[in-house]
């Protein structure tokens, strides 16, 4: 099926995986993240080499194409990976192979 047959919102979100994940940082990131399993920007900002703004912005990339999820808890928002939206983008691109 090519991508300009599958409905606007799809388009648009599975542009937001890719954009997201094009970025080697982001993808240090997630990966970082389904190792660990769940994080919060300041603690995850003291394992990594870019500054706790960067990663702040980052997450919110990545949150806003659906690859991470985020959750308040007190005064932290705890970031995990949402694996619906990694293996949703990697069936497109399967497809997208296959034509």
């Amino acid at each position: 099926m090519l991508i300009s047959n599958m409905p606007s919102a799809d388009n648009k979100n599975f542009e937001k995986v890719l954009i997201a994940l094009a970025d080697p940082t982001r993808r240090e990131l997630l990966d970082h993240i389904a190792i660990i399993g769940q994080v919060t920007a300041t603690t995850f900002a003291t394992k990594v080499t870019v500054s706790r703004q960067a990663v702040v912005k980052h997450l919110a990339v990545m949150d806003n194409a659906g690859l991470v999820t985020s959750k308040r808890v007190g005064r932290e928002v705890r970031y995990k990976v949402c694996p619906e939206q990694l293996s949703s983008a990697a069936k497109r691109m399967g497809n997208i192979a296959a034509d």
